[in-house]
């Protein structure tokens, strides 16, 4: 029994270190990230307004699936304008922001990520009136910013900037339609090592999206490096009538040879879809 006892005790004390990684610390949110977002507003922690949806643990902490999810209908009266996304323990905590209007239909959001060690996620919404709710889910992860590059890094380059819309078949006049932009781009963090060179790749990503409906908005975002490597986005949209969704994107750099022939800084690329409701 004293054995046993004696067992136990050194198992615990060497699983101490792992319990306090583990812990749902909220230290960098309360120290610096709320105050530097956001600086004196009030947030209310709710799931009332939206829902943040995310693993417990993470399968690949390089493409985290996560989804936010409204809680409320996108009115000109009353509607969601702003979501913001963080990780509190990333490098760099901010992930994006994704700017929505009534023609959105419903204020959704979903996307793959990197989460890089044991973390909270948050989604804050930014109510059209200015008020700000909170969900947040903490999430168990590691590395997802430093995962190494694949052997076909040129390869990716030679197709940087091609984008695909996917919509649901039967697309309704008048009502909120979910569509799926896939966007092919290494997004890449500036910690990754090329698994060729051995070099850690600077940072290349993807930092502007605009989405828009026969020339109104429906989404524009601004994103950093969390977004994993070939971005997939998911959001609604409100056909009123034949007409063409358009993506626009930005991305900061283009650092190797072979990209320096298909992309120039800050070039922006695009892609259209012809919506028949």
């Amino acid at each position: 029994m004293k054995y046993s006892k004696l067992l136990a005790g050194i198992f615990l004390s060497l699983s101490l270190p792992l319990v306090a990684m583990a812990a749902e610390d909220e230290t960098a949110w309360n120290s610096t990230l709320k105050s530097e977002f956001f600086a004196k507003q009030a947030i209310e922690e709710s799931n009332k307004v939206i829902e943040l949806e995310t693993p417990y643990r993470a399968e690949d902490p390089a493409i985290v699936p996560i989804k936010v999810a409204a809680k409320i209908k996108q009115t000109k009266e009353h509607y969601i304008k702003k979501i913001t996304v963080l990780v509190d323990k990333n490098p760099f905590p901010f992930v994006g922001e994704f700017e929505f209007t009534p023609d959105s239909g419903k204020a959704d959001i979903a996307m793959r990520i990197r989460v890089n060690t044991y973390s909270y996620v948050r989604a804050i919404a930014q109510m059209n009136d200015g008020k700000l709710y909170m969900d947040k889910k903490f999430v168990k992860a590691s590395g997802g910013c430093s995962a190494p590059i694949g052997t076909d890094f040129d390869e990716a380059m030679k197709r940087i900037g091609k984008m695909k819309f996917r919509i649901d078949d039967g697309v309704k006049a008048n009502e909120p339609s979910l569509v799926q932009l896939l966007i092919s781009h290494p997004n890449l963090s500036g910690m990754q090592m090329d698994q060729v060179t051995r070099f850690i790749k600077p940072s290349h990503f993807i930092e502007q999206m605009k989405i828009s409906f026969d020339g109104k908005p429906v989404l524009t975002a601004k994103t950093d490096i969390a977004i994993s490597t070939d971005p997939n986005f998911r959001f609604y949209f409100v056909p009123t009538k034949a007409g063409e969704l358009k993506a626009e994107i930005s991305d900061t750099s283009c650092q190797s040879p072979t990209s320096r022939k298909v992309c120039t800084k800050g070039k922006t690329y695009t892609e259209t879809f012809k919506v028949q409701p």
